[in-house]
């Protein structure tokens, strides 16, 4: 049976086991607290930590342990460092080699700081040797105990957090730069319509670092762009997204169920024509920010009227109509010529002639023409009323 007393504290507590394939490792510290409850004792003490991977195991690698010994004596108050040394998985307490000295209701506490814990959940015995007496001259008696450490399973990783863009609203095409805060044990992807990247891995001091991740002029968004951060390792595994929006969107088609409402449109590239929306109609530019009218081209329009001012043929040296207050002028050539130009037709009705319904019918043929009465669709001859002729 020991002279002294053994309590063994742990921060956290408890401990949780380190899970293997993770870079970072649990870690923790231990607290060996000695308490002399009766009589003054001399004592040194020896701790011996079971070093393995398995569930008794309390750590694989000794050598990340820092130990230290601090003595408090209970009557002056005063706290005073004892020597600590290592040897063979053990930490041996005493005052510079000899034993230390209890009072009664004195106390010791030995640390075992950044303790690398064991992978394997379970209880881990510490194994104590004392070597005590009543007599600091007297034989010291070597009596043994043991404290226990318990081990939990290891801790989910925390989760990544703060995935945003450098810049939220971009032109299509700049590229773009993600960043988010996780713990370097994840292996990480980020996911967009048509592509994936994966995140290489980097060293940071800690455990939780910063990351990112650009997607230069090859993968950068040309519409707004949702992005999906895949953080997995083992079974667990957390996503988290962001949305870059775009001004000036690259879209293959567009279909709006409800309308598009914009004041211009324009075409994709340098020189391309524009509309103008005004309030009860369109205009046609030339291009973009140009006063200069454009031209629309179709195969056929179908209109309730058109307002015009002149109207050519498709070739520069068609013949072109000239719309007057009068009525119309027919002009051969470009417009701008001021000769007059000849309409072609195979007959000529007069809407408003003498005999009413169907109006006076003359039929052009090649040897003259022929004036019909053209009522209700009679072939009789008609007349022709002139003030005067000259042969």
């Amino acid at each position: 049976m020991t002279m002294l007393t053994y309590t063994l504290i742990t921060d956290p507590a408890p401990l949780a086991a380190s899970e293997a394939g993770r870079q970072s490792k649990s870690t923790g510290t231990v607290y060996l607290l000695v308490t002399n409850t009766g009589q003054t004792a001399y004592a040194t003490i020896k701790v011996t930590v079971p070093v393995g991977t398995g569930a008794g195991h309390l750590t694989h690698d000794f050598t990340t342990i820092t130990p230290k010994g601090e003595h408090t004596d209970i009557k002056t108050g005063r706290t005073r460092a004892v020597t600590v040394q290592t040897q063979n998985f053990a930490v041996q307490v005493s005052d510079q080699g000899s034993a230390v000295s209890f009072g009664p209701g004195d106390h010791m506490v030995v640390t075992l700081e950044n303790v690398t814990v064991a992978p394997e959940p379970g209880l881990a015995v510490l194994r104590v040797t004392e070597a005590a007496g009543r007599s600091k001259s007297g034989g010291l008696r070597r009596s043994d105990t043991v404290v226990a450490v318990v081990k939990t399973a290891p801790k989910d990783i925390p989760a990544p957090h703060g995935f945003l863009a450098d810049d939220v609203v971009v032109d299509a095409g700049t590229k773009v730069t993600l960043n988010w805060e996780g713990s370097d044990d994840f292996t990480y992807e980020v996911l967009f319509p048509g592509g994936r990247k994966p995140v290489p891995r980097v060293k940071h001091p800690g455990s939780h670092g910063p990351y990112s991740l650009v997607l230069d002029a090859g993968d950068a968004p040309r519409r707004d762009t949702t992005y999906t951060l895949v953080a997995g390792f083992g079974a667990q595994r957390h996503t988290l997204t962001t949305t870059v929006q775009v001004r000036n969107p690259v879209l293959g088609t567009l279909t709006a169920v409800d309308g598009v409402t914009t004041p211009r449109l324009a075409g994709s590239t340098q020189g391309d024509g524009s509309i103008t929306f005004l309030p009860g109609g369109v205009k046609v530019w030339s291009t973009p920010g140009s006063d200069a009218p454009g031209t629309v081209f179709a195969d056929k329009a179908d209109l309730d009227g058109v307002n015009t001012r002149w109207v050519q043929g498709r070739s520069s040296d068609d013949g072109w109509i000239a719309f007057s207050r009068f009525g119309l002028q027919v002009y051969p050539g470009g417009p701008g010529t001021s000769t007059h130009g000849v309409v072609y037709a195979d007959s000529v009705r007069a809407k408003d002639a003498p005999y009413g319904q169907g109006g006076g019918w003359i039929n052009l043929h090649d040897e003259g023409m022929t004036v019909y009465l053209s009522k209700n669709g009679s072939n009789g001859l008609g007349s022709v009323t002139a003030r005067d002729f000259n042969r």
